[in-house]
């Protein structure tokens, strides 16, 4: 499984409407055969910034890119961000969620 982690930072005057924004290239991604999850969380520390969690089987990163709701995106959200977004990118991670050995719940 691939894990990414991209962090947006979107202009102050998008931020409230970055999820309506980012709706259907989010609906889309999650459709895709092969996706694992595609969720969006928003900083609690800056409200500009939101924090994209996506994973893919490990065959299916390349279609998502190449997909034409990708390039869609391309084109139209940049408009919306004020940087680059970053990105973490971990290939050959487990399927399942480990436990959070330090916070067990009884």
């Amino acid at each position: 499984m691939i894990l990414i982690c991209v962090k947006w930072t979107v202009k102050p005057e998008h931020a409230d409407a970055w999820p309506e924004i980012t709706r259907e290239f989010t609906e889309a991604t999650r459709a895709e055969p092969g996706n694992k999850f595609f969720e969006w969380s928003r900083s609690i520390e800056d409200p500009n910034q939101y924090v994209l969690l996506e994973a893919f089987d490990d065959d299916a990163a390349v279609p998502h890119v190449t997909s034409d709701h990708f390039k869609k995106a391309q084109a139209e959200l940049p408009q919306y961000v004020a940087e680059t977004p970053k990105i973490r990118n971990l290939q050959g991670q487990p399927d399942e969620w480990d436990l959070l050995g330090e916070f067990q719940v009884s």
